[in-house]
């Protein structure tokens, strides 16, 4: 989705509403979306959940996977989100959190369809936030300290040497057969061969819970190739493998 952030401003955006009436048509492009450690246990039961790397700074982040081609989000059907669950920076628009000078400031999409005349308002006619908006706030400062411990949880996984880079073979119903790569995931193996030591360690971090989830959440690829079988490029196979020289479509967040 094409989006148009600016400050929050109580002046400028006194008189603006969100409307909470509407349908997510404006995730219905979106193929890779953000999604943090706080939110691995209930992703994992719908959606693959793996990391990609930021193509500027190549930091790593995790995000949840809605479909393989982009532009194209299997879990919006007939004008509607249909999976059972919904990444908080899908939830979070037309709201975002970002560097603002020295420090974190809230940010919106003033063109976002679901902004207008109608709906919750931002501001009281003090000039007070309003309820919604303080939720908002709520819900982006929990998303901020999440992404916070998602960046540790990746550092940590980075030091034991524990993830790697991997790529989708999908095998369309056409006959086209293309790689999908720029994916990392976690090595099962050498996640289970740590010591009992390092392992409590993750443990009471929080990590080996997250770890697996992510592990488990992989086999929601075959729940994305199903899901496919009603959209334009219907799939009928997927492997994940390494990496290899063929032909290749790199996977980008859109979120």
């Amino acid at each position: 989705m094409t989006t148009n952030y600016i400050p929050l401003d109580k002046d400028k955006h006194s008189a603006l509403k969100v409307n909470l009436k509407h349908n997510f048509s404006f995730a219905k492009d979106t193929h890779l979306a953000a999604t943090t450690i706080r939110e691995f246990a209930g992703i994992a039961s719908c959606m693959p959940i793996v990391f990609v790397k930021e193509p500027n700074q190549g930091t790593l982040h995790t995000i949840a996977m809605f479909g393989f081609e982009q532009g194209a989000n299997l879990f919006f059907k007939d004008d509607k989100w249909q999976a059972h669950v919904m990444p908080l920076s899908i939830q979070r628009f037309p709201f975002d959190v970002r560097p603002d000078g020295d420090k974190l400031g809230v940010f919106i999409d003033e063109k976002a369809e679901v902004v207008g005349e109608e709906g919750e308002a931002l501001f009281t006619e003090a000039g007070e936030p309003s309820e919604f908006l303080k939720t908002r706030h709520q819900m982006l400062g929990d998303i901020a300290n999440s992404e916070i411990a998602t960046q540790k949880f990746i550092k940590e996984l980075q030091d034991l040497e524990l993830l790697d880079e991997v790529q989708l073979t999908i095998q369309y119903a056409s006959g086209q057969k293309r790689n999908v790569t720029g994916l990392t995931i976690i090595s099962e193996q050498r996640l289970n061969e740590l010591s009992d030591e390092k392992t409590l360690e993750m443990k009471k971090a929080g990590y080996l819970g997250a770890a697996y989830a992510m592990l488990l959440s992989l086999g929601q690829l075959n729940r994305l190739v199903q899901l496919s079988a009603e959209s334009a490029q219907p799939i009928v196979n997927i492997q994940l493998g390494a990496p290899t020289a063929e032909d290749t479509t790199a996977a980008q967040p859109n979120a």
